[in-house]
């Protein structure tokens, strides 16, 4: 059977969003003078990144400073917290969504959880759902505050691509990597580093807030082998996976037409992948490209912490009462909306 998965929530606000970028900067013209005796061998112009993806450059921790994506992190969570003028006892629930982990087990969340202060009574886990994780948390987060079951919760999350672009650089170079095997794995090279931090609380407790109003998911799990990856790299048929996320949103979007009429928001968050990604997303929804902010071009693909980091460079330029819609299509596939009421 097809169809939309539909969320509704009547006492759920976003009350704050923050974000902590790496201070180093690593450039698309870097990383292919790295891959030079590559690109040269297997005949491919220069310019590839900026031309095919539209990214200029993206950030990276400086180890060297301390800097880390769990440390970001938690600077991201303690001024979401104080932004929302909540303490961290108030705290009941910490979702982290990051496709980063240096490990299996534990959790991500408990290190955060510890770091931030939460009380023993904060309920933590990981989310994972490739680059749809910080939005789905977000939805948990808003179902348990809409039933009652706790005050306040805290949505994280926190990228490193460092690893994967260091070992995917260093394959590329290898002499028995074809023109095939070097594409499939161009979209590792648009990775960024970053992290991002929510806090959502109850509408009548708190009217400044921004109403999460709900939203819809869908999926298109038959497409699950086109883009695999790990620390080690990741694989992606970019046509097949362009194509796929692309079907699954117009028909995401065209079955929530009736109920949610999202063709005439303030503004429209999405998941920042490429130009090429955005371009088509824009024409196929018939969306106002004025209405659709990027930061791919500086920033890459900082998976599920790109459409909070895309909220906060947006959210001085949004007044009381603007619609607006988080979208994005996660590797699987899945793809999620969900609307907020600024």
């Amino acid at each position: 059977m097809t169809g939309n998965a539909t969320t509704r929530f009547s006492n759920v606000s976003l009350l704050s969003v923050a974000s902590t970028l790496p201070s180093r900067v690593t450039t698309s013209e870097d990383i292919e003078h790295r891959l030079g005796d590559a690109l040269s061998r297997l005949r491919l112009k220069g310019g590839l990144l900026r031309r095919v993806a539209g990214v200029l450059e993206r950030r990276n921790w400086d180890a060297a400073a301390g800097e880390s994506a769990d440390r970001a992190t938690v600077d991201a969570g303690r001024r979401a917290l104080a932004e929302a003028g909540v303490e961290p006892g108030q705290v009941g629930l910490l979702i982290n969504t990051s496709v980063t982990r240096k490990h299996l087990e534990p959790s991500v969340a408990v290190r955060l959880h510890h770091e931030l202060g939460l009380p023993t009574s904060a309920i933590n886990f990981d989310v994972a759902n490739a680059c749809l994780g910080f939005v789905n948390g977000m939805s948990l987060a808003s179902g348990m505050i809409e039933s009652g079951q706790i005050d306040y919760a805290i949505v994280v999350n926190g990228e490193d691509a460092d690893d994967i672009q260091v070992n995917t650089i260093d394959r590329l170079l290898r002499d028995d990597v074809d023109r095939t095997g070097f594409l499939s794995e161009f979209a590792t090279l648009t990775l960024g580093s970053g992290s991002a931090a929510a806090v959502l609380g109850r509408t009548d407790r708190h009217p400044e807030g921004h109403r999460i109003l709900g939203g819809v998911t869908r999926a298109a799990t038959e497409f699950h082998d086109l883009c695999v990856g790990s620390v080690d790299g990741m694989y992606t048929n970019a046509k097949a996976l362009l194509k796929g996320g692309l079907d699954l949103v117009v028909s995401a979007w065209r079955e929530a037409a009736p109920e949610w009429n999202w063709s005439k928001m303030d503004r429209y968050i999405t998941h920042q992948v490429s130009s090429v990604h955005t371009n088509a997303i824009i024409k196929a929804a018939g969306l106002d490209p004025a209405r659709v902010p990027t930061t791919f071009p500086r920033l890459g693909n900082v998976g599920p912490a790109s459409i909070p980091i895309t909220l906060v460079e947006e959210r001085a330029s949004l007044q009381r009462g603007d619609r607006v819609l988080l979208m994005g299509v996660g590797s699987g596939l899945n793809t999620a909306m969900m609307e907020l009421a600024w």
